[in-house]
């Protein structure tokens, strides 16, 4: 058995375990863990004081130097979010939110799951009042990663009406928590900075009217500029690779059918060409290869390049960094009165409560003044199952967390709502939609 061999025999099993939409969730849920027992373990003071290491650069007089913690939050977490405005930019333009009768229940649906959430928390905390009622939006969000996941592991007996709900409500919910980002957890606004990110937006913007499709192009002044602009402005610079996403060319150069003509013409070419070498290609046949490889690339619109080309970095290796540096909750010290504190009863009955009554509430009312209509083969069964799988915030709820509390008592009553609230409602969610579906398709 030669090496190749060998290499296929390991590299596309693994290919398969990662392309799998419930991989992400299982890895996700691997770091966490990992992330809590380094947290309740004696290398505990260590591992926190880690990530509060400060590192940085400087050019003369002006330097950026932040916390790990924040490079994290601030600079790979912008990686994250920039997909998803690939995301959000690819299901406007041509995927399921593009047709209005395919957004409008997921649309309602995602309303009810970031007004009703938002209104539970206030509700527990308005006592308190002051900084604790900074968490609002931490209920809000839900972690596509661990959502789809878990509705992966159910197989083949989830119908496609539910998959393209759960995916349409999450990526509408992203949108609303990337708004609630930007217009609420913002500090002190720089007009000059600000002024000076919209210049590298619209330079951006002003590219791809011009036809400009090369990643360098949008990478140099998106990070350069844009991102470093937006960090320094007091807005989120999570918010700026969204904007900058959305400024991403979004159509290919070369058609269809252009394409198939082309890619024909160079394959009969490559297949006249004699065969001098069973192993290494003569000059002809590479340039035809080179000028097939081309004319792929020219068929594939730059967005939909970045997306898959990032994918697997964001949910393989970001995402797993952002969880072992924000996940880590201690058991010792107050956890249990952590518990039933406000902040974490806000969070806890904000996710399980605010999300199931709150999607299946304003689809339920939205039906009944007959504003929407359900599409082929989802009923409220289903919805409630769903609405429990979008009740786990993990990921978009520990990072409003991080922008929502100064005071480290409060983000550590979040996270442990978070974590808690996340887990309930992940496997409520499971347990209910297996049985849901068992009984459909028996």
């Amino acid at each position: 058995m030669n090496t190749i061999t060998i290499g296929k025999r390991i590299i596309i099993p693994v290919k398969r375990v990662f392309s799998k939409s419930s991989t992400s969730a299982i890895v996700l849920l691997a770091v966490t863990v990992l992330a809590i027992l380094i947290a309740n373990s004696p290398f505990s003071d260590k591992f926190f004081a880690f990530w509060q290491t400060k590192i940085g650069f400087s050019f003369g007089d002006f330097q950026v130097y932040k916390p790990l913690i924040l490079w994290v939050n601030d600079g790979l977490m912008s990686v994250f979010f920039f997909v998803v405005g690939l995301e959000l930019k690819r299901e406007i333009v041509s995927g399921e939110l593009s047709n209005p009768r395919n957004a409008v229940v997921p649309f309602v649906a995602g309303l009810g799951g970031m007004a009703v959430p938002a209104l539970i928390y206030l509700f527990f905390n308005r006592d308190i009042g002051g900084e604790a009622l900074n968490g609002w939006g931490i209920p809000m969000a839900t972690d596509i990663a661990f959502a789809l996941g878990i509705l992966y592991l159910l197989g083949n007996r989830v119908p496609l009406s539910l998959k393209v709900f759960l995916t349409a409500l999450a990526i509408i919910d992203d949108l609303g928590a990337v708004s609630v980002i930007a217009f609420f957890y913002t500090s002190d606004i720089s007009m000059f900075n600000l002024g000076l990110g919209a210049v590298f937006l619209l330079t951006m913007s002003i590219g791809n009217w011009l036809g400009v499709r090369s990643p360098l192009f949008y990478g140099t002044i998106g990070i350069g500029g844009l991102w470093l602009a937006f960090l320094l402005s007091g807005v989120h610079a999570t918010i700026a690779a969204v904007l900058a996403a959305f400024t991403i060319p979004a159509n290919y150069k070369l058609s269809k059918f252009l394409f198939i003509r082309r890619a024909d013409l160079l394959l009969n070419k490559f297949s006249r060409v004699p065969i001098m070498n069973t192993h290494l290609l003569d000059h002809k046949q590479y340039k035809i290869l080179e000028d097939l490889g081309k004319a792929t690339s020219n068929a594939i619109p730059p967005l939909q390049k970045l997306e898959h080309s990032l994918h697997n970095l964001v949910i393989f290796l970001i995402l797993p960094i952002f969880a072992l540096a924000n996940a880590g909750v201690t058991f010792s010290g107050g956890f249990m009165e952590s518990l039933a504190s406000p902040v974490s009863l806000g969070v806890i009955w904000g996710l399980l409560a605010g999300k199931t009554f709150g999607i299946v509430g304003f689809v339920y009312i939205s039906e009944k003044l007959k504003l929407i209509r359900l599409p082929d083969g989802l009923n409220y069964k289903s919805i409630f199952g769903v609405s429990c799988l979008a009740a786990i915030g993990f990921t978009m709820s520990l990072f409003i967390t991080s922008l929502a509390f100064e005071n480290p008592v409060f983000e550590y009553q979040a996270k442990v709502g978070i974590l808690v609230g996340s887990l309930i409602a992940g496997i409520t969610g499971y347990v209910i939609l297996d049985r849901v579906l068992k009984k459909e398709s028996a």
